[in-house]
């Protein structure tokens, strides 16, 4: 049987057409069985770069909607109804029915109007596949389908309603069209982001490569790419191999620490590269490199003042130096690359064009003097290239195959492919992936710097920080961490995700293995006696989690004294049976309030029944209590914290810091169970009724216990 297949995350404008063909030979001839297979990828995995293919049933394959028209024509399954000279002045027409701008598609929506003034079909006097493809076009295109909707072109709009009215079965197919794409999307929801990207010329291996600069702290966003780049290194492909080149091409800002860190904190995420390279090992290789662009009238040397060359590049105006001999460029760059007085002046531009619409194209920087010292080649080199320069050629000579790097590189994509032409280089093959965006959170090394710089956090491993370290530090697990920045996907949609959905899926992790502790706020605790219970204190074994039991035990001490929270005390009623949490229930008797007008309503004492006939699930309060004889209580203070910023989502022209919290850190104190004094830095426990903690100073001389709360996703801090 011949089958179409269709790519359904490509553009619709694209595959509307070829599918409405296949519905449209199946519909005139009922002996003709064409078979749609709907695959969920931008492009069809077995014909690379292709979005729709066309099979025969002795597997022969056809690309490219008029070669599948024509070969379905020579195979008697499709037929023409009017001659192929009238059908091809149409079908030659259709590319620009796809476009996605409506100001390149208005003049085609305008002369289709015009031609159809007196006609109810496109050509001849019943539906052909002109009509047919036309409207699938039209319909897939965001611009055409709006200018149906507004009906301004009264002819295009009547002729699309007669063909839609008097052909039900185009209705039914883009219906099964667009629910197959439905299903997909659900499928790809339910088990995170789609890693069918249909990577090209895959079949000798894969290389990728993570190549952070050493200015700065691993963040969350970093962390993305880096995953990313490992697995379709070792899992997508395995067998591929990963690169992790340090782009220490700025010795001004770089330092070792840094360095240091990054590579701590991949292997923290369980990365580990094949190999480490560093930008540095090939400054000789790029300033041959940059001697042979010169050379071959493909750069020049320009001393054009900052801001004056920012001005001409956005205006698109040729800088005086342009044109200046090779010689002279060569001797500026000589300059340049001894540090001297007259080289400082100087950089190095690509000569690439004056005036390209995109202006990351209009002869961009490549090679700056520096003469600070660098923290790995010393004072060798005054000159150092630009990131952009560098990274293609490193790129190639390193045997990348596919560099992944996030979407706002995309206007830099041709920049990149021209340094590897101009280089005589192999190119490397781009894939763009959305960057990681959080609701009121700075990922710019810039302003997470000004942060530290002002105070306003502790510093680069503060829990307020989207660092790979200050979300440790608040409680995430790197387990979690994999998991929630690999179901986002390579997806170049770009969206603002809420904290609350990270925090959710830690919780999935810490849950199951974090111990159960108590701890009871002060000042404000209450004091309450226990009637009925043994005179004498005790103390029993019981298990640290209910649910798993190789946590091992905790001691819990039971007394005829026991605290409790203010809150709690406040919400009793007099008589009412409440549950004392891992005791059994009791009876409220007693309710004593402060008389100090200060404090009118402030519970200072309750006296209660035991009653452990009583049954649990017949109360509607439930506490948490520890008793004051029996075990020495842990004081303890536990730290919640808020963003740093106010405002969901910076805009360009916003200034960060007119939308600081004012207040991003919440310390309370409290009294815990005496077996949080064995508890370790790093550990993760809950304290019950409270939540999950983090502790970042354990228990030690008296000192109290410092333990940071974790979000769980239902306030998402």
């Amino acid at each position: 049987m011949t089958t179409l297949s269709v790519a359904t995350k490509a553009s619709p404008s694209l595959t509307y057409p070829p599918v409405l063909c296949v519905a449209y030979a199946n519909e005139l001839d009922p002996n003709v069985r064409i078979g749609l297979d709907y695959v969920d990828s931008d492009t069809l995995p077995a014909a690379q770069s292709e979005y729709v293919e066309l099979k025969s049933s002795t597997g022969r394959a056809i690309h490219g909607f008029e070669s599948i028209i024509a070969d379905l024509e020579k195979r008697n399954q499709l037929q023409l109804a009017v001659s192929r000279s009238q059908l091809d002045e149409w079908l030659c027409r259709l590319p620009y029915f796809t476009s996605s701008d409506y100001k390149s598609l208005e003049g085609q929506l305008l002369e289709l109007d015009a031609h159809l003034t007196l006609r109810s079909y496109i050509v001849g006097y019943s539906l052909t596949l002109a009509d047919v493809s036309i409207w699938g076009a039209i319909r897939g295109s965001r611009p055409g389908a709006s200018a149906i909707k507004k009906g301004s072109m009264v002819n295009l709009t009547r002729w699309f309603k007669f063909v839609e009215d008097s052909c039900p079965w185009i209705g039914t197919t883009i219906h099964a069209f667009n629910a197959s794409n439905q299903e997909h999307k659900l499928a790809r929801d339910s088990k995170g982001g789609s890693y069918d990207i249909s990577l090209k010329n895959t079949e000798k291996g894969v290389v990728t490569r993570f190549p952070p600069e050493p200015s700065g702290y691993l963040h969350i966003g970093h962390a993305k790419a880096a995953l990313l780049n490992d697995y379709f290194a070792h899992e997508a492909y395995p067998g591929g191999k990963l690169i992790c080149r340090f782009d220490d091409t700025n010795p001004s800002k770089e330092r070792e620490e840094f360095q240091d860190a990054i590579i701590e904190d991949l292997a923290l995420m369980g990365i580990r590269p094949d190999q480490t390279s560093y930008s540095s090992d090939y400054f000789q290789e790029m300033h041959e490199y940059c001697l042979k662009m010169i050379k071959e009238g493909k750069a020049y040397a320009d001393d054009t003042e900052q801001e004056q060359m920012r001005h001409e590049r956005m205006e698109g105006i040729a800088s005086q130096r342009r044109d200046e001999t090779v010689e002279a460029n060569l001797a500026a760059f000589s300059e340049m690359k001894a540090g001297s007085e007259e080289g400082v002046r100087w950089c190095i531009r690509a000569k690439m064009s004056v005036d390209n619409p995109n202006k990351a194209m209009r002869d961009p920087v490549i090679y700056r003097c520096n003469l600070t010292s660098h923290h790995r080649t010393g004072s060798t080199w005054k000159i150092y290239p630009t990131y952009d320069f560098c990274v293609p050629i490193l790129d190639s000579l390193e045997g990348v195959t596919h560099a992944l790097r996030t979407i706002e590189y995309r206007d830099r994509n041709p920049q990149y492919e021209w340094m590897q032409n101009a280089l005589g280089l192999r190119p490397v093959h781009i894939w763009d992936f959305a960057r990681m965006n959080f609701v009121r959170t700075l990922l710019s090394k810039r302003k997470l710097t000004k942060f530290v710089d002002i105070g306003k956090v502790w510093g680069w491993d503060d829990p307020r920080f989207p660092t790979i370290r200050g979300i440790r530090r608040r409680g995430m697990t790197i387990g979690a961490l994999r998991e929630f920045i690999l179901k986002q996907g390579p997806s170049r949609n770009i969206v603002n995700l809420d904290w609350s959905i990270f925090w959710a899926t830690n919780k999935k992790y810490i849950d199951p293995v974090s111990p159960r502790h108590t701890v009871v706020n002060e000042p404000s605790q209450v004091t309450c006696a226990i009637k009925g219970a043994r005179v004498a204190p005790y103390t029993e074994d019981r298990p640290k989690h209910g649910k798993n039991p190789e946590l091992g035990t905790k001691r819990v001490a039971y007394a005829p004294t026991i605290i409790i929270d203010q809150d709690d005390a406040k919400s009793f009623k007099q008589d009412e049976e409440i549950t004392l949490m891992g005791w059994g229930n009791a009876i409220v008797r007693k309710i004593s309030h402060s008389i100090n007008p200060l404090n009118l309503g402030t519970v200072t004492s309750v006296d209660m029944d035991l009653n452990l006939a009583g049954d649990f699930k017949a109360t509607e309060k439930k506490i948490t209590w520890l008793a004051t004889e029996g075990q020495n209580l842990i004081s303890v203070e536990m730290v919640d914290f808020d963003y740093l910023i106010t405002k969901d989502k910076l805009e360009e022209e916003d200034n960060f810091e007119d939308f600081l919290t004012p207040t991003t850190e919440f310390r309370t104190k409290g009294l815990a169970d005496e077996n949080v004094a064995h508890l370790q830095k790093d550990d993760i426990i809950q304290f019950e009724r409270k939540g999950y903690f983090r502790v970042d100073r354990p228990f030690k001389n008296a000192e109290p216990a410092v333990l940071f709360a974790i979000p769980t996703g239902k306030a998402g801090k």
